[in-house]
């Protein structure tokens, strides 16, 4: 069972939500696809034991075989390629590594070379097996290393995925694979309209999903008469609460410390698995 966590915005609890699920679970896997800040591991406090590139190919010219006709360049939708005379210019950073540049060069003129754009961290918590990623500082496309964490994906065992806040490319990325998704949201008209959007991204990718409020009795009723309305399941309320606050400040996931909460995960995982049967 893969689940995603996902929210339409960002500090609904979606990370809290995620941790405390999995640590709920034990022998489960959980990767953190926020790679852009990633913080799991402040709750987790896994002994990294492995470590690992993420590269990407870009192109390379050859310069004794181009003939700077542009065609490259006028096929990159992207604009990582600009044709001056007697010189390609190759802007990196914009680069999708599509590798249609090469296709339609009449000289055979580009090669490719590799490019280090962030790492993969893992390490074991508590019986559950944790990866994360880390996008470099100053490269701008999270969905390669995204990719890569993927690919550390054990679908013998219950997988959490935490999702990057948001609706955007790396969010869409994240969810895809997933059986089930979980959307974080909070009672707010903030978290409302984001929560939104969320629910239509996932209704596009036509994943099951759910609701789980978070610091439920904060705001007001109207997301969970918008879920009535659209008939969503609400999957757990947790509450507005001093020390779920206070354990969450100190980098303690809440269910080592009311252990009761527990139990309402497992019963969060139980009606989802039930929910996915179906």
């Amino acid at each position: 069972m893969i689940i995603s966590v996902a929210s339409g915005k960002g500090g609904t609890g979606k990370t809290t939500v995620a941790t405390n699920l999995a640590l709920s679970l034990g022998e489960a896997q959980f990767i953190d696809c926020d790679v852009e800040e990633p913080n799991a591991n402040i709750f987790f406090n896994a002994e990294i034991k492995e470590q690992e590139d993420v590269t990407v190919e870009i192109p390379e010219i050859d310069k004794k075989k181009c003939n700077y006709c542009g065609k490259c360049s006028e096929f990159c939708a992207y604009n990582a390629l600009a044709v001056v005379p007697s010189d390609v210019l190759v802007f990196p950073e914009l680069c999708h590594s599509c590798k249609g540049c090469k296709l339609v060069c009449p000289q055979n003129a580009i090669n490719w070379k590799r490019k280090p754009v962030g790492k993969i961290e893992q390490g074991v918590a508590n019986g559950v097996d944790f990866f994360h990623g880390l996008l470099n500082v100053g490269e701008i496309q999270a969905i390669p290393v995204i990719k890569a964490l993927k690919k550390k994906i054990d679908k013998d065992k219950n997988v959490i995925l935490d999702a990057p806040p948001g609706t955007s490319c790396p969010v869409i990325e994240t969810v895809g694979c997933s059986d089930y998704c979980i959307l974080v949201t909070e009672p707010t008209p903030f978290g409302l309209h984001d929560l939104k959007l969320a629910v239509a991204v996932v209704r596009h990718l036509n994943l099951p999903f759910g609701i789980v409020i978070n610091r439920d009795g904060v705001g007001d009723k109207k997301v969970e008469i918008y879920c009535q309305q659209e008939k969503i399941p609400v999957l757990m309320k947790i509450p507005h609460s001093e020390e779920i606050a206070r354990l969450y400040s100190d980098g303690i996931p809440f269910v080592n410390k009311l252990t009761h909460w527990r139990d309402e995960f497992k019963k969060l995982f139980n009606q989802i698995t039930e929910e996915v049967k179906k």
